[in-house]
């Protein structure tokens, strides 16, 4: 009986160890299997991000291609293509989109040589005349803000039944902001101004005629037919 009770006991020891067994390889199994599904997940997500990366790449490429293509219509193609690059992915093939940023180039070109101009005001030892430049051209610097910047809002404003007439008015105040920056550098004849105060308004009121000029130009092309 003794005997009988041992050889159960070690039976019964045995069942329990054999079980423990399974239980821990049914546990590393389902552990394999978990790191498995893991590493698949995360090559899977790895996939799709390079997958959108290049895609974003490809587009980004085509935008571009498209800005460059719209600004070789331009008076200054590079300087176009140059300030309106950078936001392809903003702009898209976006006609709109394309003169608003290219109208926006402008009010900041604009506020640039704003500040640059009335620092120059600020200078010592002034001529009269040429503290008198110096003034008119900070007002006509000023408009030309103002006529960019209602440009732009009513750019944001097309449609209905009157786009044409919102066109016609964007047009007309771009063309009035280039008037008012030929006027600033006008105001140097038949005035004795310094080489260094007329050069730094040249280059100011340059830096801003050449893209208000590229967004009348795009504006012209991309709605001559609206």
């Amino acid at each position: 009986m003794a005997s009988y009770l041992k050889m159960l006991f070690k039976l019964q020891n045995l069942t329990i160890k054999e079980d423990l067994l399974h239980a821990y390889q049914c546990k590393r199994q389902v552990e394999m299997e978990a790191y498995t599904l893991t590493i698949l997940f995360m090559n899977l997500l790895l996939f799709l991000s390079n997958i959108h990366t290049t895609l974003a790449a490809v587009s980004t490429k085509n935008y571009k291609t498209y800005i460059k293509t719209v600004c070789s219509s331009t008076i200054y193609p590079q300087v176009c293509y140059g300030s309106l690059s950078p936001y392809a992915s903003k702009i898209k093939a976006n006609p709109q989109k394309l003169c608003n940023t290219a109208l926006s180039v402008a009010i900041t070109a604009a506020r640039s040589a704003s500040s640059t101009i009335s620092n120059l005001s600020k200078k010592k030892g002034l001529t009269r005349s040429e503290a008198a430049v110096i003034k008119d051209c900070i007002e006509n610097i000023k408009n030309t803000v103002d006529e960019l910047k209602d440009s732009l809002k009513e750019m944001g404003n097309l449609g209905g039944s009157d786009v044409q007439l919102k066109i016609d008015n964007i047009k007309t105040w771009v063309s009035a902001a280039i008037t008012d920056e030929g006027t600033c550098t006008d105001g140097f004849s038949g005035q004795r101004v310094s080489t260094t105060v007329r050069n730094k308004i040249r280059v100011s009121i340059l830096n801003v005629a050449r893209p208000t000029s590229n967004a009348l130009s795009l504006i012209n092309n991309l709605y001559s037919n609206s």
